[in-house]
């Protein structure tokens, strides 16, 4: 009666007390409870669970941690931070824009600022100019897999669909552009946002392009880019004694060549060809020249060219401002488009004629 519950090995049998085996289950079972506590009010506190996915900026598009450097947690891990806006676009309102803003913190402090569109080219024809040469001039290469748009290492232009096209019939488009610097002993200067060069750039325009679409309600079939991106045959060249752009007809005297820093060649092909002068220690732009004739980036000057030649004996409608020179003509029976500003009527027919032999087309300017 009331004899002991133990064993006579010093095992517990079934006696009131829990036993070793039963304190350890409970001093487990209480380890596990703090944990649990401990990463609730983490989670509470940073609005940041433990468990979730890594966060996805640009209407899903674009995940933390997904390889571009600036989605790297090692960007922002030494008190910095990484915050992102959006808004549309929707069905009943078809214009968007995401914003996503970096700071690494730190000595260096690199800050980036990159931005995503969605939405039809600006209404006004000037505005319209400038905003097609800052996106298609310069560096910008085609996209790759017959895509219309272009692309740099650090921003880029996709055209969408007809099935996207904004309720006036301009043509709706998906930007992608940054801007970032880098704290130094003197002040900030420009950097490298890190999107891993210009087919990581395309990959990453093409996934917002879906994503927003989506949101706006002409998704259709993805659009795809498996393709590299090809880069320019060759770099910014200084400015020497031969014409700008090694275009016949775009020579300059001494005392602006002085001015220059050089220019940059950029595409070269059926589709697209452009090429900018800059000042020296980067004070503006001296000319920019481009040329489009993929069918769908030709649709982006609709209503902003004009009905009726330019000039006199011009093979080609156009508008001819202070600031730019605008042709739309066609060729092979394509059309094809020229952008260009800071060139006079007799550089613009220079460009436009070189071009239109290239392509084994007739003069766009009056013959002499």
């Amino acid at each position: 009666m009331g004899g002991d519950p133990s064993t006579g090995d010093g095992r517990r049998t079934n006696g009131a007390g829990p036993g070793r085996r039963g304190w350890r289950a409970v001093f487990a079972g209480g380890a596990v409870l703090v944990l649990l506590a401990a990463l609730l009010t983490t989670g509470w506190a940073t609005d940041r669970w433990p468990f979730d996915e890594e966060d996805r900026y640009c209407w899903g598009a674009w995940q933390e941690n997904s390889g571009p450097s600036f989605l790297s947690d090692a960007r922002v891990a030494e008190g910095g931070a990484r915050t992102a806006t959006e808004r549309g676009p929707t069905p009943d309102r078809p214009n968007g824009v995401c914003t996503l803003s970096i700071g690494s913190g730190g000595e260096e402090d690199l800050r980036s600022e990159i931005t995503v569109t969605y939405g039809p080219a600006p209404e006004e024809a000037a505005p319209r100019w400038d905003w097609l040469l800052s996106h298609l001039g310069g560096s910008a290469v085609p996209l790759p897999d017959g895509l219309p748009g272009a692309v740099t290492g650090g921003s880029g232009l996709l055209v969408l669909p007809e099935r996207c096209d904004a309720p006036d019939g301009r043509p709706t488009t998906v930007t992608l552009t940054a801007e970032s610097s880098r704290s130094t002993g003197d002040g900030r200067r420009a950097a490298s946002t890190g999107f891993g060069g210009a087919t990581s750039t395309a990959r990453l325009l093409v996934a917002a392009a879906n994503a927003a679409k989506e949101r706006a309600g002409c998704a259709g079939p993805a659009v795809r880019t498996d393709s590299p991106v090809l880069t320019l045959p060759e770099d910014p060249e200084r400015f020497a004694h031969s014409p700008l752009c090694r275009i016949p007809g775009l020579e300059v005297d001494e005392e602006t060549a002085a001015l220059l820093a050089g220019y940059q060649v950029g595409t070269v092909g059926p589709d697209l060809q452009s090429c900018s002068v800059g000042y020296r220690n980067g004070t503006g732009t001296h000319l920019s020249a481009l040329m489009v004739a993929e069918p769908r980036l030709v649709t982006l000057l609709d209503g902003a060219v004009g009905n009726r030649p330019p000039a006199k004996g011009w093979r080609a409608t156009g508008s001819f401002t202070a600031d730019h020179r605008v042709l739309r003509t066609e060729c092979a029976g394509r059309p094809v488009a020229f952008v260009m500003s800071g060139m006079n009527e007799e550089r613009a027919g220079a460009f436009a004629d070189s071009v239109a032999a290239r392509l084994g087309c007739p003069a766009v300017a009056p013959r002499p």
